[in-house]
């Protein structure tokens, strides 16, 4: 068995022990390359279906093409979606674009607050998310299966050991359990995986006429394409085998302060 069928296979058993252990399930779809392949291995999962909603954090600031995909997708897949925005933050105006937020306080209303407030109308006790170890040194200290409290908040301090495949999947009554069936995936395994799939991947990581693509994909104020001449899945496995530039090099607000982006997740980013 090669090394890409053994990290579906795992990604695949999560899937179907979150689905066992949990009621009221929710996957969080961000339209980027890792989230579509978390979708494409749900839909393995469960043959052909996807068998809990999709939620889309919107902040109203994505690039335009990325809710083009989304709205396809769900078409043609015949997905569950539900959309959470942050309506009082944006109509109050108290955003980045708008000058009365800096990008870190931005996405924790937009993002955070916005997911938030999906989970309680909902009810969500579960949610799967495509995060990475190798994505930023914060989301290494995550486990498969991660609690967050009644805030969402996370204590990194407090994380329940893995060993031999066995879940810590109990949790305080108005907690919920973030699932991260992608955590041993790395961004080559991701670009690997969607090569041997033929999974369908926005535009926007590959190398348009003035030698730009996007390596990761968010709200456009924030994130920012880099050189490159990849304009195949191909090319871009290729790429990522001698790049040492970082994945998340275009994402502004990363580097807004040196601990901005492990504050965001213990508040309960993703």
């Amino acid at each position: 068995m090669d090394q890409i069928t053994r990290l579906e296979n795992q990604s695949i058993y999560i899937f179907r022990e979150a689905f066992n252990k949990f009621e009221h399930l929710a996957m969080l779809w961000s339209i980027g390359k890792d989230s579509t392949v978390l979708l494409w291995l749900a839909r393995k999962a469960f043959f052909g279906h996807v068998p809990f909603p999709l939620v889309h954090v919107d902040t109203t600031y994505k690039i335009p093409s990325m809710i083009e995909y989304r709205d396809q997708l769900v078409r043609d897949w015949k997905l569950q979606l539900i959309v959470g925005r942050n309506d009082a933050v944006l109509q109050a105006g108290q955003t980045f674009p708008s000058g009365k937020a800096s990008r870190v306080e931005c996405c924790g209303t937009l993002k955070k607050d916005a997911l938030k407030q999906v989970l309680d109308q909902h009810g969500f006790t579960g949610v799967i998310v495509g995060v990475r170890r190798d994505e930023e040194p914060t989301r290494a200290k995550e486990r498969y299966f991660s609690p967050r409290d009644r805030n969402m908040e996370w204590n990194v301090e407090d994380q329940p050991p893995e060993l031999w495949d066995q879940f810590k999947t109990d949790y305080e009554k108005g907690a919920h359990i973030r699932i991260h069936p992608l955590l041993h995936w790395t961004e080559l395994n991701i670009w690997e995986y969607i090569q041997r799939e033929n999974i369908p991947i926005i535009p926007l990581y590959f190398a348009n006429d003035r030698g730009e693509r996007y390596r990761s994909i968010g709200c456009h104020p924030c994130t920012f394409p880099i050189k490159s001449n990849a304009r195949t899945v191909a090319e871009i496995v290729e790429e990522l085998r001698a790049t040492n530039v970082p994945e998340r090099a275009g994402r502004a607000q990363d580097k807004e302060s040196e601990d901005a982006f492990e504050k965001l997740r213990r508040d309960g980013y993703m």
